[in-house]
């Protein structure tokens, strides 16, 4: 059928506005797409058949959403627009999403607009109502497992007490060391389940050799470990060091010797220390 001049003449109209600016809904897109004189959206029971209802974005794509992308990008994110946009001149896109929060049987019905640049780049977004917005953040970083919370045991003893003078073998602990040693064996055995490491150390006074200081410490140390790991205490979990005259608790001025050795006495001493962890 030959269509007359008139027909022709509407069919070209009729045309154009189906691929116009007809999809712009809102008034005065900016040249650099931030923004328009008058955010206008459209109904949502407008969309095309086949987004009747809106869809269900993926989230995390959506998140991939930014500035500078071009209409056949955002196409491959999100899907092409869910009116009929028009193609020439449109400076504009929407959509209807759906959204659950969780595992919630409640759906959000959200709009999302772009804005484009009069080159088609995406250059602003915006959503109705403006709350779902919160569906861009990320959602919060999981909170960090508590660790095992450490903590530490220490126990003192004097060196003086436990050992005779100058000595360091099993043989040597005196009978208040061993009752002393006997006592901190039990509650180390109640604790035993929650001790991670079990360090002897020994120190000495600063009278005599830097060698012979170390090696008696050590020697020290080690006897007390013996011992403990004899009364149960599980040898595994123990260490021994000897840190000869190094950190000494107590300065003394040179004086007599018999009052030097009284005033040092501090010094000689084995520390057990006990880090443990909660259950």
């Amino acid at each position: 059928m030959k269509l007359s001049s008139t027909s022709k003449a509407v069919f070209v109209a009729l045309l154009a506005m189906g691929l116009s600016a007809c999809g712009n809904v809102s008034r005065n897109v900016a040249k650099d797409g931030s923004t328009a004189q008058e955010l206008v959206w459209p109904k949502p029971d407008d969309v095309t058949p086949m987004h009747r209802g809106g869809t269900f974005p993926d989230i995390a794509v959506l998140r991939q959403m930014h500035a500078g992308l071009n209409k056949r990008q955002i196409s491959q994110l999100i899907g092409w627009p869910h009116f009929e946009e028009g193609v020439w001149g449109v400076r504009e896109w929407n959509y209807v999403f759906n959204f659950r929060d969780g595992d919630s049987d409640h759906v959000t019905v959200c709009q999302y607009k772009i804005l484009f640049d009069e080159n088609k780049l995406a250059r602003s977004f915006y959503w109705k109502p403006e709350e779902c917005a919160r569906y861009m953040n990320p959602p919060p970083p999981p909170l960090p497992v508590p660790a095992a919370k450490a903590e530490k045991q220490e126990t003192t003893l004097s060196t003086d007490a436990l050992f005779a003078f100058d000595r360091y073998s099993l043989e040597d602990i005196t009978d208040g060391g061993r009752t002393q040693l006997d006592a901190l064996a039990a509650h180390l055995l109640g604790e035993k389940d929650r001790i991670a490491h079990i360090n002897v150390v020994g120190y000495t006074d600063r009278l005599g050799s830097d060698a012979y200081n170390q090696v008696l410490s050590q020697r020290r140390a080690e006897t007390v470990a013996k011992y403990l790991a004899a009364k149960g205490v599980p040898e595994e979990l123990i260490g021994a060091e000897g840190r000869g005259k190094a950190e000494p608790v107590m300065q003394c001025a040179d004086q007599a010797r018999s009052k030097l050795i009284a005033c040092l006495a501090p010094n000689r001493r084995v520390v057990v220390r006990v880090d443990t962890h909660d259950m």
